[in-house]
């Protein structure tokens, strides 16, 4: 599994990065969990901007976005519109959706942008040919909030990622046994060693899927999600108890 470099970071090797969400509703919400999150030890803030009460007005979404870049600009900023079918907090329209990362691409004030496998592919594809025209980064993924998928189904949509030019292909299941959790793992570690040719991204949600949080180290997952100020997932856990947890991982596998 290779790597890439964005800035100063080098996402596919070592202990997973750490990605933690901004969930604020409002413009004062957002700059207030900025600064508690950038007390945090982070490699990569995401803004949720589905929780963005002005989400829908591409012109206040342009302008919150150069504020928060002007604010983090020594973190890789990742950007990311959760649609509402896969756990999303807003519900809009496909068109609506492609809008929206098309004009955030262009203001090329973003590190790394979120696309959905399942927006459709003419779209997908043409998101991507802007991004990489833009030197932005794309994180690919997948949710599924009621199951999990046979292992065949989660390593077919992780290289399909691969296929359409994602940069980083990530997905989220949800368990309903420990044996979904050992599925998403074994999934995992099949995609790291046999088709992986760049960093992924995996996780089983809830709490019991919390280990997947923790070993991605060892079964190849480049990146997990904690709590800051908010969580955006079930299952995330304060940055502070991840990040001591993560440097245990990988004192002990070294």
């Amino acid at each position: 599994m290779n790597t890439i470099s964005i800035k100063n970071k080098v996402i596919g090797e070592g202990t997973p990065k750490i990605i933690i969400p901004l969930m604020g509703k409002t413009e004062e919400q957002l700059f207030q969990e900025l600064n508690e999150v950038k007390t945090l030890a982070h490699d990569i803030i995401e803004w949720r901007v589905d929780v963005y009460e002005y989400v829908e007005d591409l012109e206040a979404v342009k302008q919150m976005l150069s504020e928060l870049r002007r604010l983090v600009k020594d973190s890789l900023f990742l950007f990311t519109f959760r649609s509402h079918k896969e756990g999303g907090n807003k519900e809009i329209s496909d068109r609506n959706y492609v809008e929206l990362l098309q004009t955030v691409i262009r203001t090329k004030n973003i590190d790394l942008i979120d696309i959905e496998l399942f927006t459709n592919d003419s779209a997908v594809k043409e998101l991507v040919a802007l991004a990489e025209e833009n030197g932005i980064f794309v994180v690919m993924s997948n949710h599924d909030f009621r199951k999990t998928p046979k292992k065949e189904e989660i390593i077919h949509r992780l290289r399909k990622m691969q296929e359409l030019g994602a940069h980083i292909p990530k997905i989220a299941v949800m368990p309903n046994s420990v044996q979904d959790v050992i599925t998403l793992l074994d999934a995992t570690n099949t995609m790291k060693t046999k088709y992986a040719n760049r960093p992924i991204i995996t996780m089983s949600m809830a709490d019991i899927g919390l280990i997947s949080r923790l070993a991605g180290e060892v079964f190849g997952s480049a990146c997990t999600f904690g709590a800051g100020k908010e969580a955006s997932a079930l299952g995330q856990i304060p940055v502070s108890e991840l990040r001591n947890v993560l440097e245990i991982i990988n004192k002990n596998i070294r």
